[in-house]
């Protein structure tokens, strides 16, 4: 399978439970610079495109986006899939994985892995099923994510899963060949709340400068008490995800 393949770095400056959290700072960078260095690892991304909102505020997420050599595309402030679609089309692009700008330890051997499926099978839609919280989110390929905005009704598709797993639209796959490290789920590496960013200040303050996510994952093997940080979050944070989720069709 050939193709133009992304990463979207799906970030906007509003937040309410963690203010201005894309612009926090841990050893003097920015919390989104972190996902974008996790990004530029991939081997096989022939791009990386920073998704944020027409809204004032995410100006300096753009300006960060430049300052660090990747593309940016603005579009709507709700529809997370209207804007995925129009950033796929202005960049022609046929495949891509999404790295939410909570997660600055996602791993870009996950990406890759979801790339080379793509390669291999064609897909539409790649989930991680089992894995470690905050390592990987998706892998969705333009067709299927056109098809989803044909169907949706709505503008409200923050939660966007369940326009690909739950309408039939497209072939749903889990990610293949996971390295057994990742498959956990008592580690959360997400940024919602105040003891999120503790947690992520705490590991990246104790790892070297160019750290990637096995890195991240042996350092909380050595150190257990660290996940204590904010991993009791996590169940609150699941149901606030799913009260949030909504499937609005087109009759």
């Amino acid at each position: 399978m050939s193709g133009t393949k992304a990463i979207f770095i799906t970030v906007r400056s509003a937040s309410t439970r963690l203010p201005n959290k894309a612009y926090l700072t841990i050893n003097n960078k920015k919390t989104i610079e972190y996902v974008i260095d996790q990004a530029k690892k991939s081997h096989l991304s022939d791009m990386i495109v920073l998704c944020t909102t027409l809204n004032p505020e995410d100006d300096e997420l753009c300006n960060i986006a430049t300052k660090n050599n990747i593309k940016y595309y603005r579009g709507s402030v709700d529809d997370k899939l209207d804007r995925w679609l129009q950033a796929a089309k202005e960049n022609n692009i046929d495949f891509f994985v999404t790295a939410v700008g909570d997660d600055l330890f996602c791993s870009y051997e996950l990406m890759d892995l979801a790339f080379e499926q793509y390669e291999r099978n064609d897909s539409d839609f790649i989930q991680g099923d089992g894995l470690v919280s905050g390592s990987f989110t998706y892998g969705i390929s333009t067709k299927a994510l056109a098809k989803a905005c044909q169907i949706k009704d709505t503008d409200q598709t923050e939660m966007m899963w369940v326009y690909f797993t739950e309408t039939g639209i497209c072939d749903v796959e889990s990610l293949e060949n996971v390295p057994s490290l990742y498959l956990r789920s008592d580690i959360r590496m997400t940024l919602d709340y105040k003891e999120d960013f503790l947690f992520f200040e705490k590991v990246i303050k104790s790892l070297a400068k160019n750290f990637n996510t096995r890195d991240v994952l042996s350092f909380l093997d050595e150190n257990k008490e660290v996940i204590q940080i904010n991993y009791f979050l996590e169940d609150a944070w699941k149901q606030n995800q799913v009260s949030k989720t909504t499937l609005d069709l087109k009759s």
